[in-house]
Order: C-alpha cells, then structure tokens, then sequence
C-alpha cells in the first residue's frame, strides 16, 4: 500500500479508473437496474463527464515525463472536479434526509396512470414525464443512498487526486 500511496502514476491510475467506474455504475443502475436518476443525480455526474478527460491527460502527462506543472494542475483539476461532486452529493443527500428543501427543478412527478396506446400519445407523455423527487432515496445500502455512497467515493477519489498532485510534484 506505501508503494501506491507514493507513486503518483498508481495513484492516477486509481483515480482515473474510479471515476470510470462511478460512472459506470450510475449507469449500469439506471440503463440495467431500472432506476431513474433525478435532477441531482444527473448533476453529480457532469463533474466526473469532465474529471475523466482532464485525468486522463494528467495519468498520460504521468506516463510520458510531461513538465510537472502540466500533471500537477491536471491532477488538481481533476480533484476540484470529483469535490464539486461531492458537494452536490452532499447537498442531495440533505435534502433526502430532509436537512433542506431542494431545488424547483426536483419537485415530485405527477403521473397520470394512463396506459399509452400510441406513438402520438407516446410523445405526449414523454413531454410531460418528469424524473423521481429528489427527496426520495431510490433506495439505501448501509444506511447510504446513492448520494450518500457518491459523497464517501468522491472523498477518496478526490483525496487520492490531490495525493497524486503532491507526489508528483516531488519527483525529480
């Protein structure tokens, strides 16, 4: 584990491959597992859709002995990324305990409980279709909801990004 923890090629590797699973996943749950994400979970993931690209030219810039300034920006960019999820998690998870209200946009759907018989009516009701209520947890592992599990994930991704920076940065 020292090695890891001291090797900031491993530790970007790690990162860059934890982001690709955390998206993964949230979409493997939603595409296989049938859960619908909400307003806030879309959001938490537009920070690793931008993380990814931005790790991966810190774990290249690693690879090939590019100048450390270049990967140690990369790497904190990537970590500042992976906490602005994290604080969004947070705040969703506040407002699934109902800490706080969440935003307009999370409001309940109102489903009307109509069979669609057509592809018009199909359109229709796509148009009107809203996604789940964000104070609603689709469900709880461990006592953690989605966006409790994405809060205690991103705290060590982004923990092992700034690692990484720090480490790279003391290489000769």
């Amino acid at each position: 584990m020292q090695g890891i923890l001291n090797s900031p090629i491993r530790l970007a590797l790690l990162v860059f491959l934890g982001m690709i699973a955390v998206i993964a996943s949230v979409l493997a749950f939603e595409h296989l597992g049938g859960y619908i994400p909400c307003a806030l979970c879309l959001k938490q993931r537009e920070p690793y859709y931008a993380a990814i690209p931005v790790g991966l030219i810190a774990l290249i810039g690693l690879q090939w002995n590019w100048p450390k300034l270049l990967v140690q920006s990369a790497l904190v960019i990537t970590g500042l990324l992976v906490m602005y999820s994290l604080a969004l998690a947070a705040y969703h998870s506040g407002v699934e305990w109902a800490w706080w209200a969440g935003p307009s946009e999370c409001a309940a759907s109102g489903g009307s409980g109509e069979t669609t018989a057509t592809a018009e009516s199909l359109l229709s009701q796509l148009s009107l279709s809203k996604p789940p209520s964000c104070d609603e947890a689709a469900g709880r592992f461990l006592g953690l909801s989605f966006a409790g599990w994405n809060v205690v994930v991103s705290a060590i991704i982004a923990s092992m990004a700034f690692r990484a920076a720090a480490v790279a940065g003391n290489k000769n």
